[in-house]
């Protein structure tokens, strides 16, 4: 069986790789040699090969592009100049597996080559390369042809930097029901509790965090942080520059000033953050958008960027899913509405329901029991967390650029969030300081803006 390979390797050194690759006796076939990414990126979208060797000093190769590349169902293998052991490590970053030494023998390649198809025949259920023997080839580890720290494992993800942090993404419908301050209130709460918290702004129609915690918001922290990871760049001290502390134990990533900046926003880079947000703080609370849908594959033929690509990376990747509605009969019928297709991608078990806003004016006498009964008949939801309408907090919170947690601590509407706070620490665990024991409550001061 043949096997199917494209190259765009810089250099001297492609030439001697072509020919080695096609006298090997795994079967290989060079059937292009790209001259530059997008060359490659054509060829793969016409489903030319089962994989493609690079190299790391290929001009403008980002994650991104590797993602299309996989997209494409092609095997992806990359080659590193001998002893530069940051341009292996970035390959690895930006999701290349394997990683070898550019100097490695062909024959050596042509074997990595089969079995990263075959194994990624195996885990797609892809038709793949049968003759496969995956042992003694050293797949996915630059570490074995370069020295240094060890590599990534299959995701692309760095060992070392795995976390237990958790993550929250606030989700509602059209509508403005509330979800930047269901965000920064539960992030202020979480922060309050002693646990270490990133809030992120990832609405790509309306960013407002910034704003309602009176920050500047001339640059946007997330489109920075999507960028380095996009580069291979984004490491812990990198994420913690772009998220700068607004009193203890709490960090905001800024979303995008201008809501036309949304395809900065890539899934493929995003997913980076995320993992990158797990390892910072011990809960990343994600404000996300309103937009489930996906559809842009229906109207372009080729690769698009997807306007609801953040929000929905946030709640794929969410450990808890907040479905945020507003207590009037509008913004209820759009929460019910939206709640089937929240759950298909999150998963029952990691939505939970929030309204806000409940007052008897909009839905009538005993609202939270009217509520509660409504979303129990038509959407299932079985337990709901109200919280009351306290409008002159929040304006005063707004107006001084606080959270509802600094402003007014006892506000009605800043109660349920406290509970909801302890709830999620409860479930899944306080985050210990390095003495071993739980960090202390602190009081919240002012920073300057």
């Amino acid at each position: 069986m043949t096997l199917t390979v494209l190259t765009a390797v810089v250099g001297e050194r492609e030439a001697p790789l072509v020919s080695g690759l096609e006298r090997s006796p795994r079967g290989v076939t060079v059937v292009r040699r790209c001259v530059d990414l997008l060359d490659l990126l054509s060829a793969a979208a016409a489903g030319l090969a089962r994989a493609v060797v690079l190299s790391a000093d290929l001009q403008r190769l980002d994650r991104d592009a590797v993602t299309r590349l996989r997209a494409a169902g092609l095997a992806v293998i990359g080659l590193a100049t001998p002893g530069d052991r940051a341009a292996a490590e970035r390959l690895a970053r930006l999701g290349v597996d394997p990683v070898l030494a550019a100097d490695t023998p062909v024959e050596e390649i042509a074997e990595a080559v089969a079995a990263a198809v075959a194994e990624l025949a195996e885990r797609t259920g892809l038709p793949g390369y049968p003759d496969r023997d995956l042992a003694g080839i050293g797949l996915g580890d630059p570490a074995l042809a370069l020295p240094g720290p060890p590599g990534p494992n299959r995701s692309g993800t760095p060992l070392r930097a795995r976390s237990s942090g958790r993550m929250v993404a606030v989700w509602g419908p059209a509508g403005a029901p509330g979800r930047t301050t269901v965000a920064v209130t539960l992030a202020s709460q979480l922060a309050r509790a002693g646990q270490r918290t990133l809030l992120v702004d990832a609405d790509t129609h309306g960013a407002s965090v910034a704003q309602t915690l009176g920050l500047l918001d001339e640059s946007a922290g997330v489109a920075a942080a999507a960028r380095a990871a996009n580069q291979g760049a984004l490491d812990l001290p990198r994420l913690a520059e772009l998220a700068p502390p607004v009193g203890p134990d709490l960090r905001v990533l800024t979303g995008l000033p201008q809501s036309r900046r949304w395809p900065e926003l890539r899934a493929s880079a995003l997913e980076v953050v995320w993992e990158k947000a797990r390892a910072l703080a011990a809960w990343t609370v994600v404000d996300a958008g309103f937009g489930l849908e996906a559809d842009e594959e229906l109207m372009f033929d080729t690769a698009a960027p997807r306007r609801h690509a953040a929000t929905l990376s946030a709640i794929t990747a969410a450990d808890v899913v907040l479905a945020v509605g507003s207590a009037e009969p509008i913004g209820l019928q759009r929460l019910i509405a939206g709640l089937p297709e929240l759950t298909d991608r999150a998963g029952s078990g990691s939505v939970r329901v929030i309204v806000t806003r409940v007052r008897d004016d909009a839905v009538g006498a005993r609202a939270g029991q009217l509520i509660t009964a409504a979303l129990q008949r038509y959407a299932g939801v079985n337990e709901v967390l109200l919280v009351p309408d306290d409008r002159p907090a929040l304006d005063a919170a707004m107006l001084l650029g606080r959270s509802l947690t600094e402003q007014a601590p006892g506000s009605p509407a800043c109660t349920p969030f406290e509970a909801l706070a302890e709830a999620l620490i409860e479930q899944y665990g306080p985050v210990r300081a390095a003495s071993g024991r739980p960090r202390r409550r602190t009081r919240w001061g002012r920073r300057s803006a």
